[in-house]
């Protein structure tokens, strides 16, 4: 009553002054505020003294409040709660001054509650925003606004299914297009996809139809009890309706083991394999048409191509392999031993594989017998053939390992003896070169001891560019059990004999090399005693 009083008061004593207060105002009210014009408008918005009040602002905008209380909306985002509506939306700037201003194209839709993805991210804002679309008669009647929608689909989108379905849609359907139903997962479903219908297209069972004028598809209601509510019975109700009896859903053609069908009645019991064939693999006209069954060629190729075959005529497949699988073979190691070429030693954990499908296809005949039909000759060139024949391996190997040599070597100019019998071949014949190859030799190898073994006496024993140990040492042994001091230049006797070599022999140091002085100057007693 007070504030209708002072304004009352306000507007007699200055309208004489009408002219003059006309210049207090900032200037016109934008065109959606124009009917707030005049004094006696001015607490409509401000409060007196101060500035222009939110609550003063949210009491004709109804609409905008509703949403801010309830926490929804722009204007209850981070970015926006709190800020004074003045911030954004000024006035007093002439009649043709837009209120709602911003960039549409750099416009953050996320911070309204319902972020733009998918064809959303693609439509323009009238797209959407149009009022058709908004809630409450109120907004429908403005000229536009962002107000009145509402996240669900079916507020912009038609039902294309006609209530018959949930009206959540993103329960199965995405927001990049309707179609497919890219969350939609038959599971969910009282009737569920198994085997062939897997395959089959929606439309099959989920028939499109038109209702009330407007196209649609049939998702609810459907038959699926019994398999001929979708397919015809071939049998005519021979065997009744229940056909997963004997069918599965995997194929018509598949009888189940289990089924009431017994196949051994006909004379030919279905095992492994055989049991998981579709009936048409064999019954290829009819189910009832007779099939000759007497050998595996009757229905099998010879995938051998007669290779087993004597007098024209091949051996039943099943004398070597089951029902299991052609992989799986019954045949023997202690058959392919009566054969040409029996399994010893390590050939007998070869695998079948190794010998008999080197190429591409498997082969049992004229596969070779000699090592080198299957194993490389690494020595060729290396071993002269007088050695080793037609490149016959078991001239030195055995069929149990590469490694159980049993060469002769008393046959070449070099034989073994001592400690040398003990060594292995690759000792003296494989050596590694400079670049990490390893290198074999066989023939051109030296004889002179130097050539595999230090001169640990610094060829003080050397003739003619040669040391022979074996003027001291036993072959491959170092003790020097055929030295005789007594065939040098100072023979010992007396107390000499007592004393032990390295009394008079002293190690001496030459660069990185130490070793023992065997051969001295000079045997005067003085350079001793």
């Amino acid at each position: 009553m007070i504030r209708e009083q002072f304004l009352a008061l306000l507007s007699f004593i200055l309208v004489p002054f009408i002219p003059a207060m006309a210049q207090l105002s900032p200037g016109e009210l934008a065109q959606a505020h124009s009917h707030l014009e005049g004094m006696s408008n001015c607490t409509r918005c401000h409060i007196l003294g101060e500035k222009v009040s939110n609550d003063k602002c949210l009491a004709c905008h109804t609409e905008l409040k509703t949403r801010i209380d309830q926490n929804k909306g722009y204007h209850s985002s981070t970015e926006i709660r709190g800020k004074n509506c003045v911030t954004c939306h000024s006035d007093h700037h002439g009649r043709n001054f837009q209120l709602v201003r911003f960039s549409r194209e750099n416009f953050n839709h996320n911070l309204t509650g319902f972020p733009l993805e998918g064809a959303h991210a693609k439509k323009n804002c009238v797209s959407c925003h149009k009022s058709e679309y908004m809630t409450g008669e109120n907004l429908k009647k403005k000229k536009f606004t962002f107000l009145g929608l509402t996240r669900e689909c079916l507020s912009c989108h038609a039902d294309y299914h006609q209530k018959s379905l949930s009206s959540t849609c993103s329960n199965c359907h995405g927001q990049e297009s309707f179609t497919p139903a890219i969350k939609f997962s038959h599971t969910r479903a009282r009737f569920q996809l198994t085997g062939k219908h897997q395959g089959v297209a929606c439309v099959k069972c989920h028939k499109l139809t038109t209702t009330e004028g407007k196209k649609f598809q049939e998702f609810t209601g459907l038959q699926y009890k019994v398999c001929n509510s979708c397919h015809k019975d071939p049998h005519n109700n021979q065997f009744g309706q229940n056909c997963t009896e004997c069918h599965s859903t995997e194929s018509f053609y598949a009888v189940k083991e289990k089924s009431n069908f017994d196949h051994t009645k006909t004379g030919f019991p279905l095992e492994n394999k055989h049991a998981r064939l579709a009936c048409k693999a064999c019954h290829k006209t009819s189910l009832t048409d007779p099939v000759i069954h007497g050998r595996c060629t009757d229905c099998h190729k010879d995938y051998h191509t007669g290779q087993f075959s004597k007098q024209g005529s091949s051996p039943d497949c099943s004398q070597c392999h089951t029902t299991q699988g052609f992989t799986e073979f019954l045949f023997t190691i202690e058959q392919h031993n009566n054969g040409p070429f029996p399994l010893k030693g390590a050939h007998l954990a070869t695998a079948c594989n190794d010998c008999h499908k080197k190429a591409e296809k498997w082969s049992f005949r004229k596969i070779g017998s000699n090592c080198s039909d299957c194993h490389k000759d690494i020595h060729d060139t290396y071993i002269s053939t007088r050695y080793y024949p037609e490149s016959n391996c078991q001239s030195c190997h055995t069929n149990e390992s590469w490694r159980e040599v049993s060469f002769d070597h008393s046959a070449t100019s070099y034989p073994l003896s001592g400690a040398h019998t003990q060594v292995n071949c690759r000792a003296c014949h494989f050596r590694t070169n400079d670049a990490g190859r390893i290198i074999q030799q066989f023939g051109g190898l030296s004889g002179n001891c130097i050539n595999c073994h230090e001169d640990v006496h610094q060829r003080q024993f050397e003739t003619n560019g040669s040391t022979d140990c074996s003027r001291c040492h036993v072959s491959g042994f170092w003790n020097i059990d055929k030295f005789d001091h007594n065939q040098t230049g100072f023979i010992l006797d007396g107390q000499h004999k007592e004393v032990a070599c390295a009394g008079c022999h002293k190690n001496n140091t030459d660069g990185q090399n130490t070793y023992v002085i065997y051969k001295i100057k000079e045997a005067k007693c003085e350079n001793c005693h």
